[in-house]
């Protein structure tokens, strides 16, 4: 699923001639193999992946055609031999990952390569952010073993089960599933503890009455799914159903004028004005929603500070919440990929207040 080929045309048109990648991600992006302690240098038309005795076998079964895996060793290390390829192919323009690299570690590296880098982040972040036929198959692979967990999980959503359980038993349904790991931490918070947005599993305990929110995901060929679920157990008063209901018309308004050409912040605005509408607007303090690809926060985002439009290929989480501190809190979460014709929710979890 390497999108070597891209990368080499943007290189080629942002006048460079070859990009440093030493962000693990951005590398198998761009070679197909997600390594560490490693770089690649793809040139307008070359690419190298460089990398250890650890990994050099894997890097050669899966590196994508056309990408030469060189070997480094004690008498060869990686800063040798990423200068040894740009001198050889006489690459003096070569952009970097300005906003991924430690100041420490750029200066390193333009030492080692006998030439200033060139700040290049946009290029690998507006690649990045309009997700391939491919990427997007994965994206959905990935929400569908989330989604199956969930239907296992929801079962076990009982007083006296136990927030830390469920988060584990919520990480083994995905692997046996088929996820190659989870793409965060799982979130599940029940009670008062619901309004915290991004609350840790502890021992508390499930109660009658609860809320319980799940916000978890997993890995599914290097890509990420995202969802989030509020589930109410034996009962919910009539505030709680509001709450639940405001929220789910948040996130149908922002999903509804999400499309190409529209701004993050206009996706935002229009979910946040259900819940201030409401009365909650001071209980909505995170963004409605962010990129989701080979990391589970990227670009582009639909928050209020996006004024930038929203590209078409764009996959980003659709996830509105009310968080009433020391009662409960909501979230819903879905994710969209952005069409020419507006948006598809590639997430098929139902929503609808379930009460178990």
């Amino acid at each position: 699923m390497a999108n070597t080929e891209r990368v080499k045309e943007a290189v080629a048109r942002a006048g460079l001639d070859a990009v440093l990648l030493m962000d693990d991600r951005d590398i198998y992006y761009a070679t197909g193999f997600l390594p560490t302690d490693s770089a690649a240098i793809i040139a307008r038309d070359a690419a190298w992946l460089v990398t250890d005795s650890r990994y050099i076998e894997a890097a050669q079964n899966q590196a994508a055609p056309g990408v030469e895996v060189v070997l480094t060793t004690r008498e060869r290390p990686l800063p040798g031999i990423l200068r040894e390829l740009c001198d050889r192919n006489e690459l003096e323009r070569i952009g970097a990952e300005e906003e991924k690299l430690s100041h420490a570690m750029y200066l390193r590296m333009e030492k080692a390569l006998g030439r200033e880098l060139l700040p290049a982040q946009a290029l690998l972040v507006e690649l990045r952010s309009c997700k391939t036929k491919e990427e997007l198959q994965s994206l959905i692979a990935a929400q569908r073993i989330a989604e199956t967990a969930l239907e296992e999980v929801l079962p076990l959503l009982k007083p006296g089960a136990v927030e830390r359980e469920i988060a584990a038993e919520l990480t083994y349904r995905m692997r046996i599933h088929g996820a190659e790991g989870n793409s965060f931490d799982p979130i599940v918070v029940t009670g008062a503890k619901s309004s915290m947005p991004h609350g840790v599993p502890g021992d508390e305990v499930i109660k009658s009455g609860d809320f319980v929110t799940m916000d978890f995901g997993c890995l599914k060929n290097g890509y990420c799914s995202d969802m989030t679920r509020t589930v109410a157990i034996g009962s919910a008063t009539d505030e709680m159903r509001n709450v639940y209901c405001t929220v789910l018309e948040a996130q149908k308004a922002g999903i509804a004028v999400a499309r190409p050409g529209v701004t993050g912040a206009e996706i935002h605005n229009a979910g946040a004005k259900v819940i201030a509408d409401a009365g909650y607007g001071a209980y909505f303090g995170h963004g409605f929603g962010h990129g989701v690809g080979l990391d589970i926060h990227e670009q582009p985002t639909a928050s209020p500070a996006n004024q930038r439009p929203m590209p078409e290929g764009a996959v980003i989480s659709a996830e509105p919440g009310i968080y009433l501190p020391g009662k409960f809190g909501v979230r819903i979460e879905d994710v969209i990929y952005l069409t020419g014709n507006g948006c598809e929710n590639i997430t098929k979890a139902p929503k609808d207040l379930l009460i178990l």
